[in-house]
């Protein structure tokens, strides 16, 4: 009930300035954006997670739009930070081609990329790479490579990709003991959280990454790999990472400091 004079019973106490500041920080510092491509979602999922919190994206949302003004000029990394890049059961595994800069006159070359993952807790198995066409021979050697020292699952789930149909990938997969499970022919949602991880790949790296070898794209796969495992928040598994990182541990809203990851393209809080 209202009193006599007019009052109105207080509200909740919004969050303190502390994890206002946080927020605000992680997508801004000092003018440059920080993690320009996170949305609320993402950010509340990593600021729960490194600081013990329950914030949910409505709050971050209304945080962002009293305290954050993006400049409307600014969508991606700074052109330095694009620069610093030249210098257990069900697996999943597809391909997808990204391209190197070369020399002339051949300026972009096309290399095949494999990558296989876990679909229970969203992890990266691994990455290989391989230039040029991939044949039967090279399509087994990948997934040789890719998986080495990971033990195989008992089933794994492939695209009806003209690939997948070798003889020499049938029977290796014999060899190893392992079924396959094809997706619905013309239907990616079937096969959607590999599909999935290959667009967050496509986003969060390879658009805002420059390549000169093969070598090179197999290292900064596997920095992204790291970050992807052991750092990355998943909504799928409810706002936690595909791998238990042991330095996981909350954080002090009232001390940390931001640590990069992928070369600059990530930057989250950990413990000063």
């Amino acid at each position: 009930m209202y009193s006599p004079s007019g009052g109105r019973k207080p509200g909740p106490k919004g969050p303190s300035r502390e994890v206002i500041n946080a927020i605000i920080e992680m997508k801004h510092r000092d003018a440059v954006p920080r993690n320009p491509r996170f949305g609320c979602p993402r950010i509340a999922q990593l600021i729960n997670l490194t600081f013990g919190l329950e914030l949910d994206k409505d709050v971050i949302r209304r945080i962002l739009a009293t305290h954050y003004k993006p400049d409307p000029s600014n969508h991606g990394p700074s052109w330095l930070t694009v620069i610093g890049h030249v210098k257990d059961s069900l697996w999943s595994v597809d391909l997808f081609r990204c391209e190197s800069i070369g020399t002339a006159p051949r300026l972009l070359n096309s290399h095949w990329v494999m990558v296989v993952m876990d679909q229970y807790t969203r992890r990266i198995i691994g990455f290989a790479v391989h230039a040029g066409n991939v044949d039967g021979l090279a399509l087994c050697r990948m997934f040789n490579i890719t998986t080495s020292e990971q033990g195989w699952p008992k089933y794994i789930s492939s695209d009806n990709d003209p690939l997948f149909q070798y003889h020499r990938w049938k029977a290796n997969l014999r060899v190893l003991d392992i079924e396959e499970i094809k997706s619905v022919p013309h239907v990616p949602m079937s096969h959607p959280f590999v599909e999935r991880l290959i667009g967050s790949i496509r986003r969060e790296l390879l658009d805002h990454t420059l390549f000169w070898t093969a070598t090179d794209i197999d290292n900064k796969l596997r920095d992204y790999q790291c970050y992807y495992n052991k750092y990355r928040t998943h909504s799928g598994r409810d706002g936690t990472t595909p791998v238990e990182n042991a330095d996981q541990n909350v954080v002090d809203i009232g001390n940390y400091r931001w640590q990069q990851h992928c070369r600059g393209l990530f930057e989250l809080p950990v413990a000063a």
